[in-house]
């Protein structure tokens, strides 16, 4: 088991949702700091919020675009220079934008497909964006295990960090959300991809994947899709609480003996 006292995390994404419940959570568990980064003016009073919760200063916000690669330079430098580096990455940022694959205008008789503007905008946010700053971790791993002139790593080292990817249960493909499950998907592969590689410096890499869960993201849903799709076939009969999917999170933090993928789905898997 990791200690937390010893760590420090950044997580995008943080001002709302699974982010901002898990950076309580982490918060709670006693570690050291947390980046917690998100576009939102909203940050800066989530950081104030939890940080009188806890009694001591432990989230520093991060106001920014986290495709942006300046940004995100500036704030490992920044957390590097108050604390020596990251250990712990959670990308959760992440957006939808919801659309047909194909569709047929009735007037014309002509095929609309999705637009691709926004398939790209999607893919930068949710996975060029998300295996970024999970790589930018693994070299904050990577230079302070040379500054020790340490190099491969050994398993009598203890774990060094940790990498979790927001994934969803829409990357089992989904009706109306090409992109959205698209990215979700590739983050599989990532994940799976950078835990081969990571490790190398001591760093695990996994992926959780929840399923509907009580974020403004989800709530921006149509309320009729939600109640006759999704939650008649959910097994608690109700979206999952955003600290539900957190604990999961810290669970694949915190024990290093979970590997792989966790489905924090409440038994809802998209249907045919």
């Amino acid at each position: 088991m990791i200690r937390f006292s010893d760590r420090v995390a950044v997580i995008t994404g943080g001002a709302s949702g699974i982010a901002r419940a898990l950076c309580r959570q982490l918060g709670r568990e006693g570690i050291r700091a947390i980046g917690v980064v998100d576009f939102s003016d909203a940050v800066g009073d989530v950081c104030r919020d939890i940080n009188a919760e806890l009694k001591r200063e432990t989230l520093i916000p991060y106001r920014g675009d986290v495709t942006d690669r300046a940004f995100r330079r500036a704030v490992f430098d920044d957390l590097k220079s108050r604390f020596g580096g990251v250990q712990i990455c959670v990308p959760a940022a992440g957006i939808v934008r919801d659309g047909l694959a194909v569709k047929i205008d009735k007037e014309s008789g002509k095929a609309r497909l999705y637009d691709q503007d926004l398939f790209e905008k999607v893919l930068s946010v949710n996975l060029t964006a998300a295996v970024y700053w999970a790589m930018e971790t693994i070299a904050s791993v990577a230079e302070a295990r040379f500054a020790r002139s340490q190099g491969k790593w050994s398993h009598a080292e203890g774990v060094q960090g940790e990498v979790v990817f927001i994934g969803s249960v829409s990357s089992a493909g989904n009706k109306g959300q090409v992109c959205y499950s698209s990215t979700k998907a590739a983050l599989g592969g990532a994940a799976a991809t950078l835990a081969k590689e990571a490790i190398f410096h001591g760093v695990r890499v996994a992926i959780v994947h929840p399923g509907f869960t009580d974020t403004p993201m989800v709530r921006a849903m149509d309320p009729k899709f939600l109640a006759e799709h999704v939650l008649p076939h959910t097994q608690l009969g109700r979206l999952l609480a955003p600290e539900e999917v957190a604990d999961a999170i810290t669970f694949m933090i915190r024990n290093p003996a979970v590997s792989g993928s966790i489905w924090a789905d409440a038994g809802w898997h998209p249907q045919a």
